[in-house]
């Protein structure tokens, strides 16, 4: 367990990453959490006294990662750019599980499913959080449909996001 004091920061215009509110995790830090390590890996603990699980170390080059915050978690913590926080963080070994319901529609098509499990974990992770948090059982059999179909034509997670948008922008 790795335990630090840091200042939630906010990347202005950065591509992908443009807006996201973050942690920088200096490589001295980082090694003490994942020796050797310079890909993403994941994290649990706390950030003040808002617990997490399952959040990825992003690798920022020469070492260095970030600790990216979602909304779930800056509503947890009630903080927002420029606070100071106490962060309380140790490797997350957990196997990640994808979704039940989302593992079956896969294998009703074969080369989706094997498309799936050649992802790399976090991407998996991406999708089955995705379907797990959708609101509605109409938002959520939409967004099975999606995968599936982003799958089979054997699309990324952003691919199959911009895909889905432009659908959208369609339908209405």
């Amino acid at each position: 367990m790795v335990i630090f004091k840091a200042v939630l920061q906010k990347f202005g215009n950065k591509g992908e990453k443009t807006g996201w509110t973050y942690i920088d995790i200096p490589e001295k830090i980082a090694q003490k959490l994942k020796p050797g390590c310079k890909k993403l890996f994941r994290v649990k603990g706390k950030i003040d006294e808002h617990y997490i699980k399952g959040i990825a170390l992003t690798p920022m080059g020469d070492g260095d990662f970030i600790l990216a915050l979602n909304a779930t978690v800056r509503k947890g913590i009630k903080k927002i750019e420029g606070a100071f926080v106490i962060v309380n963080i140790e490797e997350d070994t957990e196997e990640l599980v994808p979704d039940g319901e989302l593992l079956e529609c896969l294998k009703d098509e074969p080369t989706a499913y094997d498309y799936f499990k050649k992802l790399p974990p976090s991407h998996q992770n991406w999708l089955s959080n995705w379907v797990k948090n959708a609101r509605t059982q109409t938002t959520k059999t939409k967004r099975l449909a999606i995968i599936v179909t982003a799958c089979v034509q054997k699309l990324y997670f952003a691919e199959m996001i911009k895909m889905y948008r432009e659908e959208k922008k369609i339908i209405q």
